[in-house]
């Protein structure tokens, strides 16, 4: 019952604050067959997302076993906050605590590419700018007047807003075609991390897929001699 409750609460998400400011948002197309670019998605969120953000539906068991990893990978590069391999991806940091540094508490991240979407996220990571005007001195412009510091901000590099386009300030260690990378891979992940059952279909309906085509031929060949022996 608890979990059918959180998840009714992240899928209620968009009204409770993750409403997007009208921005044009850019095309994403998730790859979930790239098990590469889902590791280093995965390397990405518990290295920059999961400091605030939990992601209570996901065991790192589970996983490992989806993006082929050993547990000794996980236990040794992905928790922690000292716990277990066979725990979810919870955050350190208290809840009253991070209502009390950024207004509200940072939401659980499991949903979040089906709440929103692939492109929102996507949108959202590639727009933040400067603004001293805010808390943190950045906004975002997919999601006016975020509470969120840009925590990617030393990768990326900072933008400016002038007449409502970004404008490119100071780099970060990262090229924009590098960053850009990453970003696909950590959404790529959290499309994952929305539905992992979504890699055991794509692999059934593969097997699927093979097995009607091999029953087409046999079919077909009865067909032929079936009417063979009719003329």
């Amino acid at each position: 019952m608890r979990k059918l409750i959180q998840a009714c609460l992240l899928a209620a998400l968009p009204a409770m604050g993750w409403a997007s400011g009208g921005a044009e948002l850019p095309s994403f197309k998730a790859d979930l067959s790239n098990r590469a670019a889902l590791q280093r998605g995965a390397r990405t969120f518990v290295n920059y997302c999961v400091s605030c953000h939990s992601a209570e539906f996901m065991l790192y068991t589970r996983m490992a076993q989806d993006l082929g990893l050993t547990p000794e990978q996980v236990l040794a590069n992905m928790v922690f906050n000292g716990g277990d391999i066979n725990q979810t991806m919870r955050v350190a940091m208290a809840k009253e605590d991070g209502a009390a540094w950024f207004g509200k508490a940072p939401p659980d991240l499991s949903l979040a590419a089906r709440s929103r979407s692939p492109e929102w996220l996507y949108g959202y990571l590639r727009s933040f700018y400067l603004d001293p005007a805010r808390p943190f001195g950045v906004n975002n412009t997919v999601f006016p007047d975020v509470a969120m510091p840009h925590v990617l901000v030393d990768l990326q590099g900072t933008q400016t807003l002038h007449e409502g386009h970004l404008k490119a300030g100071s780099p970060g260690s990262l090229t924009p075609g590098e960053y850009d990378a990453m970003i696909r891979d950590l959404v790529n992940f959290m499309v994952y991390l929305g539905e992992p059952a979504k890699l055991v279909r794509y692999g059934l309906g593969v097997k699927v897929m093979l097995f009607l085509l091999v029953f087409a031929g046999l079919a077909y060949m009865v067909k032929r001699e079936y009417w063979r022996d009719v003329h």
